[in-house]
């Protein structure tokens, strides 16, 4: 943490709205005996054309923290979120690292200590060559990010400190009696967070 050119990020995907944009997290709010607050349990169109949304949607986040060299001295940490078109995967993995590694390098940075947990998407082939091949572009060129991954134990979530900032962001967003459209729901997680909304991430289409 003290280190002036390193990041260390805490990675995580989430499926926003409770996982989906119809199921509600687990909350308690303080209200009047004769008027009770209640969560109406919510359901999508049969047809495309009347909720063109998805039913759930996807989110890669990064807790990311420095030591901030200004006076206070302090910590710095921020949130930075990309929504993804489908469902998480190698391919979408990597785009999200090679995003998050621009964007510390922009603050300076030379090395991304990336803490995350042993998902599929995270362990497979294709990202761990991945990575091997941008630190070797990093190592070769001398500019760049260079990524350090670093697995948490298996089955330890808890470990992983962006996991309550998702239970607290999902609760912060839930709308008691309307389905969010998949945009404003994106929105209000990034409100939620201070982030902007950035274009969702999804694999090109090949073509013909």
């Amino acid at each position: 943490m003290t280190h002036p050119e390193w990041a260390l990020g805490f990675e995580d995907e989430v499926w926003c709205g409770g996982g989906s944009r119809l199921a509600h997290p687990a909350l308690h709010a303080w209200a009047a005996s004769d008027q009770p607050l209640r969560l109406v349990e919510q359901t999508v169109a049969r047809s495309k054309k009347e909720d063109p949304d998805p039913k759930a949607l996807a989110c890669y986040g990064l807790l990311v923290r420095w030591w901030d060299r200004g006076p206070s001295h302090l910590p710095h940490e921020e949130v930075w979120l990309r929504f993804v078109d489908g469902r998480p995967i190698s391919a979408i993995t990597t785009q999200f690292l090679d995003w998050s590694c621009a964007k510390l390098a922009a603050t300076g940075k030379t090395a991304f200590l990336l803490v995350w947990d042993n998902a599929s998407w995270h362990l497979s082939k294709e990202v761990r060559l991945g990575i091997g091949a941008h630190n070797r572009r990093v190592r070769e060129t001398g500019t760049g990010v260079r990524i350090v991954p670093c697995p948490l134990p298996v089955k330890s979530p808890w470990l992983n400190p962006i996991e309550p900032k998702w239970v607290h962001g999902k609760r912060k967003v839930v709308e008691p009696d309307r389905l969010l459209p998949a945009r404003e729901l994106a929105e209000r997680v990034c409100a939620v967070f201070r982030c902007p909304y950035e274009p969702h991430l999804a694999i090109p289409k090949q073509v013909a």
